[in-house]
């Protein structure tokens, strides 16, 4: 039987983030927010700029949403500074200007705002509308990591693990994956396993490295799924369980995962915690195949 292993050791996730909602009873009291906004009052300026944004109490107008955001970010209200570097950030109200959209972000940060600090700190990193510094990135992730954004947690576990903007530290990525894993982040948990699965930065455990996979393949991450299959088709960590070791491999391989429509494919084929299926083994082939995979192509033939 061949098995493949799709171990990734990260990614950068997110950019930019969803607009902050603060709608209680506003939604239904539009015209005091209004007549607030107008007044100049910047909390109400950014609510309405919430209400446009989202299309409550009022119909959806982007553009609308952007100019109440002005108003209050130009005042120093650090939220409406952060949802028009959001708005700039994806083309919404506004034309799309990474340039701007890290302009407002700075603004938004340099008050402590932790989801500005993060995108701040992922523009340095993709050098989109500013220009490409990892250490700034890590500086950033570092602010927004502080007050518990997780995401940024997972950067910086990133950056150590790669050597970017910081020097190569392995107990580092470690510490940092571990902080979002805590918080149940299902990225930062696959982290954990491939770490402990790999001894790097910790001592070598499938046994741990199969709980976080578990974990994480929980919350329905692919890559953590296919890695527990592999470890219960394996026995590394976990009893052998071929039944098992389909059954994540299956939820891998709905959500595309090649290399687990190949594993699956493999199963059905020689009946291994499944029945033995020619035509289910040969459907999944071909599936890994269509998905570029030369061995489900080879053994779709």
């Amino acid at each position: 039987m061949i098995f493949l292993n799709n171990s990734l050791t990260s990614k950068i996730t997110l950019f930019f983030t969803a607009a902050i909602l603060s709608v209680s009873a506003l939604a239904a009291d539009f015209n005091q927010t209004q007549h607030l906004a107008v007044q100049g009052d910047a909390k109400a300026q950014f609510n309405l700029g919430i209400l446009y944004g989202e299309g409550l109490g009022v119909r959806q107008d982007y553009a609308k949403a952007a100019e109440w955001y002005q108003k209050a970010a130009s005042q120093g209200y650090a939220k409406a500074q952060f949802n028009l570097g959001n708005a700039y950030g994806n083309g919404k109200g506004v034309r799309q200007n990474f340039s701007k959209a890290a302009e407002w972000y700075q603004k938004a940060a340099s008050q402590g705002d932790a989801k500005a600090q993060f995108n701040l700190g992922l523009m340095y990193d993709t050098g989109e509308g500013v220009r490409q510094d990892s250490s700034k990135a890590v500086e950033w992730y570092k602010k927004a990591a502080s007050q518990g954004d997780a995401k940024a947690q997972i950067n910086i576990g990133f950056a150590y693990y790669k050597g970017e903007g910081v020097r190569q530290n392995y107990a580092k990525a470690f510490e940092w994956y571990q902080k979002a894993a805590n918080q149940g982040d299902a990225d930062a948990q696959y982290n954990l396993g491939v770490m402990y699965n790999k001894g790097e930065g910790v001592h070598q455990d499938y046994a741990k490295a199969a709980e976080w996979y578990k974990k994480s393949a929980s919350q329905g991450d692919a890559d953590a799924q296919f890695d527990l299959g592999l470890k219960y088709a394996t026995d590394k960590g976990v009893r052998q369980d071929y039944a098992k070791a389909a059954e994540w491999f299956e939820k891998a391989a709905d959500q595309g995962d090649t290399d687990a429509q190949y594993n699956l494919g493999v199963m059905y084929d020689n009946g291994q915690g499944v029945h033995q299926n020619d035509t289910t083994a040969k459907e999944w082939f071909g599936k890994s195949c269509n998905n570029g995979l030369q061995d489900g192509c080879n053994k779709y033939q």
